[in-house]
């Protein structure tokens, strides 16, 4: 099954605390896993910028809004207890918890900031949602990122052709690749290039030296363009090289690559 929403988790670990004992959330983590009988795929899958593994936040985030309604206590940092209001609700429970639920316990109201706690008054049902709050974030986050990806990879494909050269060359100076001096890195695209469009020194002398192959295309790379790189550098007589592509990489061009007996990085548009 895919990976339950934190609401689907909270009746579970709620039960979990059945026998009163302290519980740790690791030990909730692994046994819910198994109770929603999660593949291994399923438990490492991470929230997007791979920051925590979604399932153990889905718990986390459950146990803090059991917590906000008072339905589990933390005596501990990392642990959690059933409470009498707990032992209350699974004396005759819901078939599933929702926020709509907990929105009755005044303490969830006030959790929730939107609630009124005058008596008399009924509480505002939160709107229901599957992802938790840092789900919430780290997608917004991550659709922030491609759009300016998009962006960017659609400027540099409208650009001359000797840009992209000297931007992948400017970039892998700003990661820190060469030395300090001005000529560490230096773009040699042009007639007679012998297939390297720029090249990053290691070291003052020139004896340790990254090759880059910068294309700004529509087609995908193939094995043959990623074979003619690897010629380019036994001519250069290189280990390593950077292929930079506006476009996509066939799935024999990367077999190539790793083939080729050099250590070639393949980095393509969408990624």
């Amino acid at each position: 099954m895919a990976v339950p929403d934190f609401q689907t988790v909270m009746l579970p670990l709620l039960r979990l605390g059945a026998d009163g004992e302290d519980h740790t959330m690791a030990s909730a983590i692994i046994a819910l896993s198994e109770h929603f009988h999660l593949t291994d795929d399923e438990r490492a899958e991470m929230l997007p910028g791979g920051s925590q593994r979604r399932f153990n936040n889905r718990v986390y985030w459950a146990k803090t809004h059991l917590r906000a309604a008072g339905l589990v206590a933390s005596p501990t940092r990392g642990r959690f207890r059933i409470t009498e209001a707990g032992r209350a609700v699974l004396a005759s429970p819901p078939a599933k918890i929702e926020m709509q639920f907990l929105s009755r316990y005044p303490g969830y109201a006030a959790f929730k900031g939107g609630a009124q706690a005058e008596a008399g008054s009924p509480p505002n049902a939160p709107p229901a949602t599957p992802q938790t709050p840092d789900e919430v974030i780290a997608t917004a986050a991550k659709q922030i990122r491609d759009e300016l990806a998009r962006e960017v990879l659609a400027r540099v494909s409208a650009a001359p052709y000797d840009f992209l050269e000297m931007l992948v060359v400017k970039l892998l100076r700003g990661m820190g690749y060469g030395g300090p001096d001005d000529d560490a890195g230096v773009v040699v695209g042009g007639s007679g290039d012998e297939g390297v469009d720029g090249v990053i020194k290691q070291d003052r002398l020139g004896l340790d030296q990254i090759y880059i192959q910068a294309k700004r295309w529509s087609h995908p790379v193939t094995s043959p363009d990623i074979r003619n790189f690897i010629g380019s550098l036994q001519i250069k007589n290189a280990t390593r090289g950077v292929f930079i592509t506006t476009s996509v990489f066939t799935s024999d061009a990367i077999s190539a690559a790793g083939k080729g007996g050099k250590q070639i990085v393949l980095i393509d548009g969408p990624t």
